[in-house]
């Protein structure tokens, strides 16, 4: 059985934050201070969603990991479906989050409502030492998508 709960950002592996980020020059810089939500099974944490005030009633999504071994079994959904209530009970009405402008992730996104805000030109080139590659293509610009909370039921 998954659990959803809140664990501090110490306990989290490095490698599972790796499976969504890259960099852990980057992922030290998030994570410092965060609020994350960990799947839980069995006392291993096998996901994890990793977050940060960024304004007045806005957070951002900097990592949503699962460990491929558990990954297409609903996981990610679940940390955010446990994390907008949350968000919301405190005041929180807008969520943002950073993707590639294509591959699985930003599909994930926006059938959680998600919505594109903006582009970010070359921001996989400028921020990561090497080229992140999907599908044989190499990501060089992010997609910022916000979600409003106000709009989520519960």
């Amino acid at each position: 059985m998954i659990r959803i709960r809140h664990v501090d950002p110490a306990l989290i592996p490095m490698a599972l934050l790796l499976e969504a980020d890259p960099s852990e020059a980057c992922i030290q810089h998030y994570l410092n201070g965060a609020f994350c939500l960990a799947a839980v099974q069995e006392d291993e944490i096998i996901g994890v969603c990793v977050t940060q005030p960024i304004a007045e009633q806005t957070y951002e999504v900097f990592n949503l990991a699962v460990f491929p071994a558990y990954q297409q079994q609903g996981i990610g959904r679940q940390l955010l479906a446990a994390l907008f209530p949350r968000l919301k009970k405190q005041g929180v009405t807008t969520l943002v989050l950073g993707t590639g402008t294509f591959g699985y992730q930003l599909t994930f996104y926006q059938k959680l409502g998600f919505r594109v805000d903006s582009v970010v030109k070359d921001f996989f080139v400028e921020h990561y030492d090497e080229p992140i590659v999907e599908q044989g293509l190499q990501h060089l610009d992010m997609l910022r998508l916000r979600l409003d909370l106000t709009a989520i039921p519960g």
